[in-house]
């Protein structure tokens, strides 16, 4: 379904996998620009943004990721073992490796972006520093450059270590077993209208699964230990964050200067003042 700003449509993921999605075309196209929504996060929270990048000549194309948004939720559409929050990173990063080659066929000969939120754009730091499959590294050097948002890394509020072991242990005996995840809507923006609609979001819900929450959060810590090593040396790199935020330790991007030597050579860090997760 068409609207003045995007096209809608429900589109076969791996393993026929029903996913939601949106397209904001740019005619001509100088690139297109995929798009990762964070955790319980959905792509409809983004359309005044996804539409502004279009009328400035790059098309996005968005997702609900498995276990969120609509892709979760919808009753009619949805695939029949999709579960709120149950998800896993690998087939997170098949995931996104399909719609990858998707845009590819849709829109040849245009670079392609990766434009990522929160854990949305841990994973995509994720799909290039990868050394196994997936994602295969002939889809990983199709992108051209990353832009991460608020990149969560490691949680600004971790959970006591009890808590942590619990996850993981149920992670490998009952990965889709839920577990509350509290977001308050005021670590999110100093705009009560921005706070108040996050808060009265039905597509969100304050919840993950035990799998989904720990590859999340452990597979974030390895990313600035040890991952970032793997960075493609030539992909450009455009970090935003706010020094307030309460959601994702903001100072983790210095990860990527520890070396003498820049492991990234094209890497702008842009740090907005105050600024919660929503910058």
């Amino acid at each position: 379904m068409a609207t003045s700003n995007f096209s809608e449509a429900w589109l076969d993921g791996p393993g026929h996998h029903k996913f939601y999605t949106r397209t904001y075309a740019a005619k001509p196209s100088k690139a297109v620009i995929v798009f990762l929504t964070g955790f319980t996060d959905h792509v409809g929270r983004y359309e005044e943004i996804h539409t502004g990048i279009a009328q400035h000549g790059f098309t996005v194309f968005a997702y609900d990721m498995r276990g969120f948004g609509r892709t979760a939720l919808d009753a009619e559409h949805r695939s029949a073992d999709e579960y709120y929050g149950k998800t896993r990173r690998d087939l997170e990063l098949s995931d996104l490796q399909w719609w990858i080659e998707y845009v590819g066929r849709e829109y040849e000969h245009v670079p392609i972006f990766l434009l990522g939120f929160s854990a949305g754009a841990a994973l995509a730091s994720a799909f290039v520093t990868r050394t196994h499959a997936p994602p295969s590294r002939e889809i990983a050097c199709k992108v051209s450059g990353i832009i991460e948002l608020s990149p969560l890394y490691r949680l600004a509020r971790q959970p006591p270590a009890i808590v942590r072991y619990a996850v993981q242990g149920l992670s490998k005996i009952a990965p889709a077993f839920p577990v509350p995840t509290p977001v308050p809507a005021e670590r999110f923006s100093h705009d009560p209208t921005v706070a108040q609609k996050f808060k009265e979001d039905r597509l969100r819900m304050s919840r993950g699964t035990a799998q989904g929450l720990h590859d999340m959060i452990s597979q974030g810590e390895k990313l600035v230990r040890n991952d970032y090593k793997n960075w493609p040396k030539a992909l450009p790199l455009l970090m935003l964050w706010g020094t307030a935020d309460q959601a994702s330790i903001y100072t983790e991007h210095h990860a990527w200067r520890r070396t003498p030597n820049p492991i990234i050579r094209s890497i702008v860090l842009v740090e907005y003042e105050v600024r919660l997760q929503t910058v």
